[in-house]
């Protein structure tokens, strides 16, 4: 019998209702294509997880890139940070399906991955989980059919995600995103110099990135080893955080998207 994981922050992280979902979708991808980075294609991303209100604007600055991939893209592995189950390793979930307002998406059962040992099969860490959740309905704007390998990251070294990023890697119909918000409940001007430099050192791909850089720093740093392995060049997207968007600036989180672009031979 199918078993379905429930959204867990539907109606406070982004609308419960499905149309006023769709529209703040539809807006924040609208604004979107009328300001977005050009260049190739993204293998790879790096995006932020908090409120729409929050980081969608960024967000989206990545999602409109991935429209171009609309039917391409049929699979999508998704790494996000554990913010409430401690835990080594990485976990994938039970469920044969992740439901948002929009719908369910399929899950990989990806049985395969367990033959690594810092990988196992276990709920607990998905059920109240936003940082995958959030990034369901852009990907369900911006994709037709799609299946989805959900992984919450534990306490593991960036080697250890690297291998499983690269067992999942797959071919050009597969999307890597990388869920992570950045510097968290600084100062404005203090969280720009920080975060700053933390968007230097990922476009440097130099890693490990320094203590509380950002949230999902364990799977930013893999991403990291996996681009330097297979000469990935990272691109800014975008970069603010919530004193931009959201207006209180004694206090904010910050926000980043990075897309990771295949070199072609003839680029150098």
């Amino acid at each position: 019998m199918a078993t379905v994981r429930q959204p867990a922050v539907s109606g406070r992280f982004y609308p419960g209702r499905p149309d006023d979902l769709r529209r703040d979708l539809d807006r924040l991808l609208a604004a979107a294509r009328t300001s977005g980075v050009p260049g190739s294609p993204p293998r790879a991303m790096i995006v932020p997880h908090a409120g729409y209100a929050y980081s969608g604007p960024t967000a989206a600055l990545g999602y409109v890139q991935v429209e171009a991939l609309r039917t391409r893209i049929s699979r999508v592995v998704l790494l996000g940070p554990s913010h409430y189950v401690p835990f080594p390793g990485l976990a994938l979930p039970t469920s044969d399906r992740f439901a948002t307002p929009l719908g369910e998406v399929p899950v990989e059962p990806a049985d395969g991955l367990l033959r690594l040992p810092q990988v196992v099969r276990w709920d607990a860490p998905h059920e109240r989980e936003h940082s995958l959740e959030v990034q369901l309905p852009f990907l369900q704007s911006v994709l037709d059919a799609f299946t989805l390998l959900p992984l919450v990251v534990g306490d593991a070294t960036p080697e250890d995600v690297a291998q499983v990023i690269e067992a999942c890697w797959g071919g050009p119909e597969t999307l890597v995103l990388i869920s992570s918000d950045l510097s968290h409940y600084r100062p404005y001007a203090d969280a720009r110099a920080m975060d700053a430099d933390t968007v230097r050192r990922i476009l440097a791909l130099q890693w490990p990135l320094p203590e509380r850089r950002a949230c999902g720093a364990v799977g930013v740093n893999g991403m990291v080893v996996v681009a330097r392995a297979r000469g990935l060049r990272p691109v800014l997207v975008d970069a603010r955080n919530s004193g931009d968007t959201a207006g209180d600036r004694a206090r904010v989180v910050g926000y980043a998207t990075v897309r990771f672009e295949e070199v072609r031979s003839d680029q150098g």
